[in-house]
């Protein structure tokens, strides 16, 4: 075996996004997850958000409302022209399959909040460059019910000791949440200088 044949192929990043659904209660902040089926080739058996995949027909989509210009900013970073629209499409059609919860038929987009960006190591088989958006679940619709893709669907407290086994980008994920909810509100949609994880490195941008 030659050199060249020796070195494995890296796979390259696709493009998805997620979505932290918050809801609080008492004041207290919840997110919505559920459990990773075992048949899944990417972080089976574990805690995740809801999300998934771009996919081809999401760029032309159509949209109840459009993103909104704080968001669209935001989503235009490390992006091609065209897929903040595509991502946001993307959260809310992976949203709507995996926990029947949804923005709308089509899709309302204006309250979808950006929080930040994370690049799975090249190190692994299956890779992603996913972008998490924040959505406060008053502005969906539907009764929650999984697919089979999340299983175990529910809210979860930011202290809950379930989450203490959460994978550590999904662990990086909540903790940037922690942070933009102690922002007072009117101050979340101004901010410009937003995490980008890559390598298990944070870094701003």
């Amino acid at each position: 075996m030659n050199e060249a044949e020796g070195k494995r192929r890296v796979a390259r990043p696709r493009d998805a996004a997620s979505l932290v659904v918050l809801r609080a209660t008492g004041g207290a902040a919840e997110v919505l997850m559920g459990m990773r089926a075992a048949g899944h080739r990417f972080m089976p058996n574990r805690l995740a958000l809801p999300g998934g995949a771009v996919e081809r027909g999401d760029y032309s989509a159509p949209a109840a409302s459009v993103l909104s210009p704080a968001t669209q900013v935001m989503l235009n970073k490390g992006a091609r022209p065209g897929l903040a629209h595509a991502l946001a499409i993307a959260a809310a059609r992976e949203l709507a399959e995996e926990t029947g919860l949804s923005l709308g038929q089509p899709p309302a987009l204006a309250e979808l909040c950006y929080l930040c960006r994370a690049i799975t190591p090249p190190s692994l088989p299956i890779r992603f460059h996913a972008r998490f958006l924040v959505i406060s679940a008053e502005q969906l619709e539907g009764r929650l019910a999984g697919s089979g893709e999340l299983e175990g669907l529910g809210f979860y407290a930011l202290d809950d000791p379930a989450l203490d086994a959460l994978p550590w980008i999904t662990a990086q994920v909540l903790a940037e949440l922690a942070a933009w909810l102690r922002l007072p509100p009117p101050s979340r949609a101004g901010v410009r200088r937003t995490a980008v994880y890559r390598d298990r490195v944070r870094r701003e941008e």
